[in-house]
């Protein structure tokens, strides 16, 4: 792709940058009150089947993605036009993500500023070595690294090693600042009061029952996303002297082509290179965008079942420019 059709998708994108408070309260309102009436069957169904909650676990995990996109464009200040609204409703949606609000909105900044740079890796993304690098690791490091890629490991393992454990520390970022050290220990507190309270009022049994497997599942789905979104065989890296921001949107993000309740749930962030080109865009503004410029909608596109195919993918080839499998290292 031309250097001067990225300037001209870039501008496009930019069009769509302007906040709609109505929809987004309606967004607000829509995720939350499914959200409570979930939680509620899981609850009224432990005496019947467990099954049953299970099986509503499922919807309430999507219901979690749903409330960490929002959390996601507050981050961005892109879902009011307000920074008091956004701050605020993203603070407080953290409560149920589990993530820290300052704290990861400044670790994804880093990932916006980073993506596809091959001397700048390890600012929110999944951790990606060169094929020579992976040649070069001793025996114990390779074992450790092939561990960590594994698509089990990495989605259900790491998912819940992530929310639970990871984001209730504040030192995944080198010398974090006062704000986001603060953000973790503030959230860490709210998680203690608001969960420990449910579970005396459920039992604790019974809020493991239902909580256990919507962390589970909503940490899965939560980083395949995140995988797909640039783990992709033809995607883009380069290094940091050729480097480029915007061709590193387009080029280095994937259009993940979801079914439309997918899209629901997930907030349209399979539109991915549409939010890397331009952040500022509130998810409920991405398919218009795509809408109104077709050509969007062939970019690294990849439907469901195709991304099952990038699970293994491993390395980034330099020669071949590609991302490719262990066994074609």
């Amino acid at each position: 792709m031309q250097p001067n059709q990225i300037k001209d998708l870039a501008a496009h994108c930019e069009q769509f940058r302007t906040p709609n408070t109505g929809i987004a309260i309606g967004q607000i309102v829509t995720t939350v009150i499914p959200f409570i009436a979930l939680i509620g069957a899981m609850y009224f169904s432990l005496d019947y089947s467990y099954w049953i909650t299970l099986a509503l676990s499922l919807p309430a995990a999507g219901m979690i993605i749903r409330f960490f996109i929002i959390q996601h464009d507050c981050g961005h200040g892109s879902f009011f036009a307000s920074k008091t609204a956004n701050d605020l409703t993203g603070r407080l949606i953290s409560i149920v993500t589990l993530t820290p609000y300052a704290y990861w909105q400044r670790a994804h900044a880093l990932h916006h500023a980073t993506s596809s740079n091959l001397d700048r890796r390890g600012f929110g993304d999944i951790d990606t070595l060169t094929v020579a690098e992976y040649k070069a690791l001793p025996l114990m490091k390779r074992i450790n690294y092939r561990i960590y890629r594994n698509p089990f490991i990495m989605t259900f393992v790491g998912g819940v090693v992530h929310f639970l454990i990871i984001q209730r520390l504040p030192f995944t970022v080198q010398r974090p600042s006062r704000k986001m050290t603060s953000s973790v220990l503030m959230l860490n507190v709210a998680i203690v009061v608001v969960y420990g309270a449910i579970g005396a009022l459920f039992g604790w049994v019974n809020f493991v029952l239902i909580f256990a497997p919507i962390v589970v599942f909503s940490g899965a789905a939560g980083v395949w996303l995140f995988y797909v979104q640039h783990q992709f065989e033809e995607t883009h890296w380069s290094r940091d002297g050729e480097w480029d921001r915007k061709t590193a949107a387009v080029l280095g993000s994937s259009y993940y082509q979801l079914p439309g309740i997918l899209n629901w749930f997930t907030g349209n962030i399979g539109l991915h290179h549409i939010h890397h080109l331009c952040s500022h865009i509130p998810n409920y503004r991405l398919q218009e965008c795509m809408a109104a410029k077709p050509e969007l909608a062939s970019i690294n596109r990849l439907t469901f079942w195709e991304s099952l195919k990038c699970a293994h993918l491993a390395l980034w080839d330099e020669d071949s420019r590609r991302l490719v499998s262990f066994a074609q290292a």
